[in-house]
């Protein structure tokens, strides 16, 4: 599938692979038709999806059943009144429904709204009337529903609502009979243009509401060189990326890249996440490559990874914060495997990568993908030399990239403060060693800025973190009289530490920073607490921790 879209699809080296890197796109290109119905052609029995659960259910869908449930998925949504552009949220977890779904929403070119069900009635009805959502598709549970029908009196666009079980609350329609009973599917006349929109994300920032980042049909084709290319994917891979489908990077990692690709994509269905549990699926379905955050590896490797036969592992990647050294030498030394880094926007596919013809620098995050024309760039506009910090921009004067996004729906205003003049800001400050390795700072409100130093929060977060006592934490700046801000950190003590909170332990804290990083880096400042301000996905919001300091000092 791959030679459709690649003139090359072999690469030795990354000055071959920027040199020669070309995706062909086609006219109207759609996934579902152009990737799943075409395996299904070629290869009906090649496996598409392995589904199992935490209750040791499981299911296997070849791409010829792929096709089955999508058109049948399809046809339903049509009988249901939607079409072309209408907007669809999926609030479906890790249920193998939500890949009939986003996969029949491309078909009749409808519009996916991926979610987390950790969306609460005003989340729902902030997105309902933000976008005009027309349907919800939801897995249906107790606490997802009620969220959905609580918003419901606030959402006039709202036209239908489905469940696909286990429950079918009052006021849901049950998706498995809808499919069950469809026509059948017919495609639609009217084709989907490159340009019109296939997917949106709401990306709960550290500021603000959440933006809606728009991608167009061709986003799937800039995933090529995440599955192939990042994660070495080929047509025997069985590949399990550990998100919620309601994240990025759920398609990022479960969807577009591995099945162009031809890679089986694993799906493990858990709710509570158990280090022993991944290891042990690893073992039993003979996952062949494994993608996670730095923290899923912190976890496995403190399991006892003789219980498992890890044999079929053989590749492995990373991404989503910045990666201890320490931990990538010990899941080396324990598994043989190097951690290969990576990293992205929602608002982009992957941006930067350690490739396999790579050898990795445990914490950088590697080279730009060349289907980005890449910079680094000062507060003036000028490229910095090798060593400066500088905000990572994607010039586009020449051509919009194959993967990057198309707006911010209905919010030109910001579209055009961020992307503006043939650049495209991301928002991210990065340094490139001398080997052409970038090295991730932070966020450009996130940069610290004291005594004429320019210090990343990642960086010193990174080092407090190798200290036992750290479970969590989070650095700000202290604005300061004399060095114009100063480093504070906030942190979540470990339960053996925690009754050790004192000025001792502050110490002991600022000089092992000292001693991991370069000292002027360390924390001047130290509050331990027991919990950290969040977005709903996550994400530290470090504006909050600072709002808080400026209300008290």
């Amino acid at each position: 599938m791959v030679e459709r879209f690649l003139s090359q699809t072999t690469f030795t080296s990354q000055e071959d692979f920027k040199k020669n890197l070309k995706i062909n796109v086609p006219e109207n290109f759609n996934f579902g038709y152009d990737v799943v119905d075409s395996w299904a052609a070629s290869n009906p029995d090649k496996r598409a999806l392995l589904w199992t659960n935490d209750k040791d259910e499981c299911r296997e869908f070849t791409f010829a059943e792929m096709k089955k449930y999508t058109d049948m998925t399809a046809s339903y949504f049509q009988s249901l009144g939607i079409g072309h552009g209408d907007m669809v949220m999926l609030v479906l977890k890790r249920r193998y429904e939500f890949w009939f779904s986003i996969i029949a929403l491309h078909k009749i070119g409808a519009v996916a709204i991926p979610a987390t069900h950790l969306l609460t009635k005003k989340d729902i009805v902030y997105r309902c009337n933000a976008a005009d959502i027309k349907m919800i598709v939801a897995a249906g549970e107790d606490i997802i529903t009620k969220h959905i029908l609580d918003a419901m009196p606030e959402s006039p666009s709202v036209t239908q609502l489905v469940s696909i079980g286990p429950s079918v609350p009052e006021g849901f329609k049950d998706f498995h009979k809808g499919i069950e009973s469809a026509a059948p599917f017919v495609r639609p006349e009217k084709a989907n243009s490159n340009d019109d929109i296939s997917l949106m994300y709401f990306t709960s920032g550290t500021t603000g509401e959440p933006k809606m980042v728009a991608h167009d049909f061709t986003y799937p084709l800039g995933h090529i060189t995440t599955g192939s290319f990042w994660h070495n994917l080929h047509e025997n891979s069985i590949h399990l990326t550990i998100a919620d489908t309601g994240w990025g990077k759920a398609v990022w990692g479960k969807l577009y890249g591995q099945w162009i690709a031809g890679a089986t994509v694993f799906v493990y269905d858990h709710e509570k996440f158990v280090p022993a549990e991944i290891l042990k699926k690893i073992h039993d379905y003979h996952i062949t490559s494994l993608c996670a955050p730095p923290t899923i590896f912190r976890f496995l490797i403190r399991e006892d990874l003789t219980k498992y036969d890890l044999s079929s592992l053989q590749y492995c990647t990373i991404a989503g914060e910045a990666l201890n050294p320490a931990v990538f030498e010990s899941f080396k030394k324990l598994t043989g495997i190097k951690l290969m880094e990576g990293f992205g926007q929602t608002e982009t596919t992957l941006t930067i990568a350690t490739f396999p013809w790579m050898e990795p620098k445990p914490g950088s995050m590697g080279m730009p993908n060349p289907q980005y024309d890449m910079d680094l760039i000062d507060h003036e506009g000028r490229s910095v030399e090798a060593g400066e910090q500088g905000e990572i921009v994607l010039r586009t004067d020449k051509s919009k990239p194959i993967g990057l996004f198309k707006e911010y729906y209905r919010d030109a205003q910001r579209t055009k403060e961020t992307w503006h003049d043939g650049i495209y800001y991301t928002g991210d400050v990065a340094w490139r060693d001398e080997d052409g390795y970038y090295w991730f700072v932070g966020r450009t409100d996130d940069v610290i800025k004291s005594s004429g130093y320019r210090i990343g929060p990642f960086e010193v977060e990174s080092a407090l973190m190798t200290h036992p006592a750290v479970v969590e934490c989070a650095i700000t700046g202290v604005p300061d009289e004399i060095r114009g801000q100063i480093v504070k950190a906030t942190i979540i003590l470990a339960k053996e530490y925690k009754e050790r909170a004192s000025e001792e332990l502050v110490k002991e804290l600022q000089d092992h920073v000292k001693k991991v990083t370069a000292p002027y880096k360390y924390p001047r400042v130290i509050e331990f607490v027991d919990e950290l301000p969040k977005t709903i996905s996550g994400k530290i919001r470090r504006v909050e921790i600072r709002e808080s300091d400026g209300k008290t000092s």
